[in-house]
C-alpha cells in the first residue's frame, strides 16, 4: 500500500478517536510536512479537511438514520459540545443537525471516502541529489485555492507576453503552503538574467539547500503522475525527507513552450541528510 493510501486507510479506521496530523503522518511513515503535501496532491484537499468532512458526513449519516440524542453523535465526531458541532456542521452542510435528522442527506453534500486511483509513473531516469547555492527569481506570482490551480498556464502566458525575449532558464516555483491546499505559484526567470524587472513582478530568494532533481520527460500536462510518483514512492523508499522550503520546475532549452513537450526538471527540497 502506497503512503497516501496508508493515510487515508488510517483516517476511515481511526475517525471515531482523536487524531491529529502528527498521528496520521507516523501511520504512513511520513513526517507531517511531508504528508501534507502528498495528500493535497493526490485528493485535493488538505489531512485535517478531509478528516473533518468524513467525520461531519459519518455524523450526518447517523442523524438520517434515526439517532436519537445528538450529544453523542457529535463526541464521536470529535466535539466536546452540542454548540460547537453545530457550528461545524452548519459551515459543512449549511443546514442544522437537527434539520437532516428530520428530513436526511438527500440535500447534503457529503464527503465521500476516498480512493487513491491516479497511477505514478516513474522517472525514466534516476533521480540525483543536487546543492545549489542561493539565487533569486522574479516573475508572475499568484496564490491559489486547492481548486485554481488550472490558472498556472495564465501565468506563464503573461511571463511570456511581458518579457518576451528568450530565457535560456525558467523556474515554476510552489511556495508557502498552507494546511487548506492553499499555495503560491511563481512563473518566474533568475533574476542574475534579467537587465530590469518590472515593478509589479514578484521577487523571490530560493535559499542555498540539497534538491532531489527528478526528470519528467512527457508532456508537461502530466506532470502530477511524476510528483506522486516521487512523493508516494520514491521519496518514502528512498531514506529522504522532504524538507518545509519551496520546490521548483525548471524549464531550459529542452522544453518546447509551444507543444508541451520535451521535459521538465523537478526540484524536490529534501533534508541535507544522508
Amino acid at each position: 500500500m502506497s503512503a497516501a493510501g496508508k493515510a487515508l486507510w488510517y483516517i476511515e479506521t481511526h475517525a471515531g478517536r482523536p487524531l491529529a496530523l502528527a498521528d496520521i503522518a507516523a501511520a504512513a511513515g511520513l513526517s507531517p510536512f511531508h504528508l501534507s503535501r502528498l495528500f493535497h496532491a493526490r485528493t485535493g484537499t488538505s489531512v485535517m479537511r478531509y478528516l473533518r468532512g468524513r467525520r461531519l458526513s459519518m455524523a450526518a449519516q447517523r442523524l438520517a438514520d434515526g439517532a436519537d440524542e445528538i450529544l453523542p453523535v457529535a463526541m464521536d465526531a470529535g466535539y466536546s459540545t452540542h454548540a460547537a458541532f453545530t457550528r461545524a456542521f452548519c459551515e459543512q452542510f449549511g443546514q442544522t443537525p437537527e434539520r437532516v435528522r428530520e428530513s436526511g442527506t438527500a440535500d447534503l453534500v457529503l464527503v465521500q471516502a476516498v480512493r487513491v486511483d491516479d497511477i505514478p509513473t516513474a522517472c525514466s531516469v534516476a533521480p540525483r541529489l543536487l546543492d545549489t547555492p542561493s539565487f533569486q527569481v522574479a516573475g508572475i506570482g499568484m496564490r491559489h485555492t486547492r481548486h485554481s490551480s488550472g490558472a498556472i498556464p495564465g501565468q506563464w502566458a503573461q511571463l511570456n507576453r511581458e518579457w518576451p525575449k528568450p530565457a535560456p532558464v525558467s523556474f515554476g516555483v510552489c511556495h508557502d503552503s498552507d494546511d487548506d491546499g492553499g499555495f503560491t505559484y511563481l512563473a518566474a526567470l533568475p533574476s542574475a538574467a534579467l537587465t530590469s524587472i518590472p515593478a509589479h513582478w514578484q521577487r523571490l530568494q530560493i535559499p542555498a539547500r540539497r534538491y532531489l532533481v527528478a526528470w519528467h520527460d512527457g508532456h508537461i500536462s502530466s506532470i502530477r503522475a511524476t510528483w506522486f510518483w516521487l512523493l508516494d514512492h520514491y521519496l518514502p523508499t528512498s531514506g529522504l525527507s522532504l524538507a518545509a522550503a519551496p520546490d521548483l520546475e525548471r524549464y531550459d532549452a529542452r522544453f518546447d513552450e509551444h507543444s508541451g513537450n520535451g521535459g521538465v526538471e523537478i526540484w524536490l527540497p529534501v533534508d541535507p541528510h544522508p
